[in-house]
């Protein structure tokens, strides 16, 4: 593991992966289920990403730097999505992508010099 800089990054991604499963199954509670639709959708594309890249992470991949910069776009679209929306799972959910990422960029500022 390069820094402490990876070990925040993964706990991030766990983190951001365990708050768009919760938004999307709050989500699919929703009375009008229909009009969350893009951000359950966007939430479990997340939880996908955020987990692959927290693996990848703990290996030490030398695709770090491209996991991560996917990582973060996915991530900032999902926070776009659930800003969109005022339940308070949909709030957590964008704190958590903005969070995960945030570092996943901080990886890839940092990642020239790594490998």
């Amino acid at each position: 593991m390069p820094n402490s800089l990876y070990s925040q990054c993964i706990e991030a991604c766990y983190e951001c992966a365990a708050a768009c499963k919760k938004c999307a199954s709050a989500c699919l509670q929703e009375e009008h289920v229909h009009h969350m639709v893009a951000c359950i959708q966007t939430d479990l594309e997340c939880e996908t990403i955020c987990k692959a890249t927290a693996e990848l992470l703990c290996l030490n991949s030398k695709n770090v730097s491209d996991i991560c910069t996917l990582c973060a776009e996915i991530c900032r679209a999902c926070a776009a999505e659930c800003s969109r929306h005022k339940e308070e799972h949909c709030r957590k959910c964008a704190e958590a992508c903005l969070k995960c990422a945030d570092l996943c960029s901080k990886i890839v500022q940092g990642s020239a010099g790594i490998f």
